[in-house]
């Protein structure tokens, strides 16, 4: 973690002694904003928290970092999840059990369809549940899916960005080496044929963490979204075309979600 220069507010020992904390994230009602930014890497939340007003770092513990401030003046939050859906479960959990509604991805991912270079960013509005996580909360038939009011904001707020966007459908899965080295796998022929049936299926891109984000706030009935930066397209790279690879830090995928809190705030204030 960065050298900070945010006020920190550790959570108190003896509440987290006492059971008034959740287990991991160690955080009470009160510390947290109704709104939730979530990206992976607890790196990354430091460089959201800058763009809050009044930030300050509530709790570090294991994988999960978490800083609150100020979005035009509500209370909002970022919190790391990890990677996968285990952690993210867990991670979406606690957020909800200290006082949060709604929770927004923000990431990167892996360019499936040819159109789709690294840079661009990729709205999500629907998941392929590859992964398992949500099949402990929803039926194997139920879609994951983002919640409209949030998708509605995000698609506005990525308006005004100076970079291409795309909606659609993305891929999640637990196992990224299985995904980058199917060939490797006991199970090859099988991963390869569902990669490529999903890029026939119109799939823009893969990464790990939105289909339990849905599925959670789906089977809790609260709002979610997700937002990804595109980090190469291993697609482009087989048929000898470019890919645009770009750093992680990019931070268009911050600007888009900024942006779409702004204009939930709004919305939810009428």
């Amino acid at each position: 973690m960065p050298n900070m220069n945010f006020p920190k507010a550790y959570y108190n020992e003896e509440d987290n002694k006492l059971g008034k904390l959740t287990p991991y994230l160690k955080l009470k009602k009160g510390d947290i904003g109704e709104y939730v930014i979530m990206p992976g890497d607890p790196k990354r939340c430091y460089t959201i928290a800058q763009r809050f007003e009044s930030p300050v770092l509530v709790a570090e513990h294991r994988e999960f970092a978490t800083y609150t401030g100020y979005i035009d003046g509500v209370k909002v939050s970022t919190t790391s999840h990890g990677i996968g859906g285990p952690s993210a479960a867990i991670a979406i959990e606690e957020l909800i059990n200290a006082g949060a509604n709604t929770f927004i991805r923000v990431g990167t991912c892996g360019g499936m369809d040819i159109d789709v270079m690294g840079g661009d960013v990729v709205i999500v509005n629907g998941a392929i549940r590859a992964d398992k996580t949500p099949n402990s909360y929803l039926p194997t038939e139920y879609p994951a899916l983002p919640h409209f009011d949030v998708l509605d904001a995000l698609i506005e707020g990525s308006l005004s960005l100076d970079v291409k966007s795309h909606v659609g459908v993305v891929h999640c899965k637990d196992a990224f080496y299985a995904q980058h080295s199917p060939e490797t796998m006991a199970v090859a022929d099988e991963l390869l044929y569902k990669w490529n049936s999903y890029i026939k299926s119109g799939a823009l891109a893969s990464e790990m963490e939105s289909s339990t984000l849905f599925s959670v706030c789906s089977a809790k009935g609260m709002r979610a979204g997700a937002v990804m930066v595109v980090l190469a397209n291993q697609e482009r790279l087989k048929k000898g075309l470019d890919e645009g690879r770009v750093s992680p830090k990019s931070e268009n995928g911050i600007d888009c979600v900024i942006n779409g809190i702004k204009i939930l705030i709004k919305r939810d204030s009428i």
